[in-house]
């Protein structure tokens, strides 16, 4: 008789992936991919690296559920403030979702440079190539909206939210830099907010309000 796992098994199994998942991401957080060795990572996770490998035959494949799972949480966020809970206007909600971003990304640096800019294997960045549209995408369908309702001038939304996230990841990589220098948070958040907002309305920014 073919062996069946139990529910109990199964169960254990996912909690050991989920702990080995959560244990890289930490380490990636501190010290870049470089510092999630799969015998680091199986340490910190109370596994055996053997367990490491039998969730995942390969580092690179490791790292992509990181990047994945990392990625989801700041898309959310961005998702989150993209929404009417950001505010009723389109500039504003735009606004919330660039600030949240940039924010996010500036309390924790060094995961941020491992998501937006640290050079990494083909399969995360094949994944990183994955969030930029998720990021894309939902600037887009804010600026449908804006465009339809007449308060932002006639645009590609696809196009313009591609761009918004290019200019957003890049005018961050110095910033989230783990050799960066300092830089003052509230300057780099309020000149990328400024910047979207005159790209996307054509107008001066004046502090948007909801």
């Amino acid at each position: 008789m073919a062996y069946r796992p139990t529910e109990l098994t199964k169960a254990r199994k996912a909690a050991a992936r989920e702990r080995i998942v959560t244990a890289a991401r930490e380490l990636v957080a501190q010290g870049g991919y470089a510092e999630a060795q799969v015998a680091a990572v199986a340490q910190r996770a109370d596994v055996a690296t053997g367990t490491v490998y039998r969730h995942f035959p390969s580092k690179a494949e490791l790292f992509a559920e990181v990047f994945r799972n990392a990625s989801q949480h700041e898309v959310d966020a961005v998702v989150e403030a993209a929404s009417e809970n950001g505010g009723i206007t389109a500039t504003a909600r735009i606004a919330a979702a660039v600030e949240t971003f940039a924010r996010r990304a500036l309390r924790g640096r060094r995961l941020a440079w491992a998501l937006i800019a640290e050079p990494v294997d083909p399969a995360v960045e094949a994944e990183r190539l994955v969030f930029r549209r998720a990021y894309r995408d939902a600037f887009a369908a804010v600026i449908a909206e804006g465009v339809a309702a007449g308060e932002l001038p006639v645009q590609d939304p696809s196009t313009s939210a591609a761009a918004l996230v290019g200019a957003i990841g890049e005018a961050l990589v110095g910033p989230v830099s783990p050799t960066a220098g300092r830089h003052d948070p509230e300057a780099v958040v309020t000149s990328l907010k400024d910047f979207c907002i005159r790209s996307v309305t054509g107008k001066e920014p004046t502090h948007v309000q909801a």
